[in-house]
């Protein structure tokens, strides 16, 4: 078994201070194998946010692997944003954009999908869905993580990312088998697996965990125990009126026949 703890979209600069204490609590308290961090670590990629960012990364003891997101572009800086968009990011997080960690019996896969032409979209870039296939490992239990969902509801507005169902379908007919994702600060699990696109892929679209948008309603982690054909899932939620996590809700999936259920 490996244990994982997702976390996405902390959004440092417009974050809420007063559960950040708690959410390391909560991540030590998880003893993860690896922390996942899917993107948006700023709120507008300036070096202040960044460095704040790196301070509360420090301070998790556990593995961590970190892909960026669309909010660690820079946006408010045009010239910087198209001749150097990552290069703030590399200083503070890391040179790899698209890092894969192996993690007891988990091969996590990590993908840049963010797009400096196209700030909110995102994108898979040329090349990059065929060296996530060539990356899978028949003997782990393959994740893909990265910041645009693969897949989302009809009910969302935003655009999908460019070549994202390419992705999607490919990754799972090459034995990736769980998706980890943020962006939209919208929980999403059960109602993707729903939609029956991907049968054999288990895709955990995760809320914010810090950001202080008010019509976010509340912030969350994840804690996933994955096993090869089974997960087990902690999802943790601090509502926006309350300064700590509550008890967590606990979700159970088994991969049967190359498709996952809730069980």
């Amino acid at each position: 078994m490996t244990r994982i703890v997702h976390l996405s979209d902390l959004h440092f600069g417009f974050h809420r201070q007063e559960l950040v204490e708690p959410l390391l609590v909560l991540i030590a308290k998880a003893r993860a194998d690896i922390v996942v961090v899917t993107g948006d670590l700023t709120h507008r990629a300036l070096v202040p946010q960044m460095e704040e960012a790196r301070r509360f990364l420090d301070r998790i003891e556990a593995r961590t692997l970190i892909v960026p997101g669309n909010h660690d572009i820079p946006l408010l800086n045009p010239l910087a944003r198209l001749l150097a968009p990552f290069r703030g990011f590399r200083q503070h997080f890391g040179a790899n954009l698209s890092p894969v960690a192996q993690a007891g019996d988990a091969r996590v896969l990590g993908v840049n999908s963010a797009d400096p032409f196209a700030w909110q979209r995102g994108l898979f870039r040329e090349g990059e869905i065929g060296r996530l296939v060539g990356s899978a490992d028949p003997h782990a239990v393959n994740i893909v993580a990265l910041h645009h969902p693969l897949e989302q509801l009809p009910s969302v507005e935003k655009r999908t990312a460019r070549r994202a169902p390419e992705a999607a379908r490919r990754l799972q007919d090459a034995g990736v088998r769980i998706a980890l994702s943020g962006h939209l600060h919208i929980f999403a699990l059960d109602e993707l697996l729903a939609t029956g696109r991907h049968p054999g892929l288990l895709q955990l679209q995760g809320g914010t965990a810090l950001c202080a948008r008010p019509s976010d309603a509340q912030n969350e982690i994840a804690v996933l125990d994955v096993e090869r054909d089974a997960v087990r899932l902690e999802r943790h939620v601090a509502p926006m009126d309350r300064d700590s996590f509550g008890p967590p809700e606990i979700r159970e999936y088994a991969l049967r026949g190359g498709r996952w259920a809730r069980v």
